[in-house]
């Protein structure tokens, strides 16, 4: 039977909704949000998943490449189009919305967004730092210098 995984991701707890192709909830529950505790919950609960859906956010490029690395069918979905088609149910929870996410993975109603390579997000980050010290390092620089005009003291 071929199943379709919806997972709400937050920063401790994972809500993971597991769905059948008949479209009834085979399985509902949370799992620590780490890729170990995320592959461990679909494995045993969805071991016939066609696709896993997990909306775009701070840790979906980590937990992407792990659930990937492991052989899982993982999807990266648009977050500000599945938070369109989520707006859409009663009551918004958690659990709730890892359900929503199943059927959209289900239904394929869905924009896959492209995940950068870890390497990428390295050099990204690199650069990001050194800028935001370069920026820093100008800053005292023009603070030394303002505090020595006081005393006549002007550098050029």
């Amino acid at each position: 039977m071929e199943q379709f995984v919806g997972l709400d991701v937050s920063q401790d707890i994972t809500h993971v909704c597991v769905i059948g192709s008949d479209g009834k909830i085979v399985w509902q529950g949370t799992c620590l949000s780490t890729p170990e505790g995320i592959s461990s919950a679909i494995k045993a609960k969805a071991p016939h998943a066609i696709r896993i859906g997990l909306e775009s956010g701070p840790l979906s490029t980590w937990h992407w490449h792990a659930l990937k690395a492991e052989g899982l069918p993982i999807v990266c979905l648009d977050a500000r189009h599945a938070k369109a088609a989520l707006n859409m149910q009663i009551n918004k929870t958690d659990k709730n919305d890892a359900h929503g996410l199943a059927q959209i993975v289900k239904a394929g109603w869905y924009r896959e967004v492209g995940v950068k390579s870890l390497d990428s997000h390295t050099v990204r980050s690199m650069l990001g730092a050194r800028a935001q010290l370069v920026a820093m390092r100008v800053e005292v620089s023009n603070q030394i210098r303002g505090m020595l005009k006081t005393f006549g003291i002007v550098l050029r």
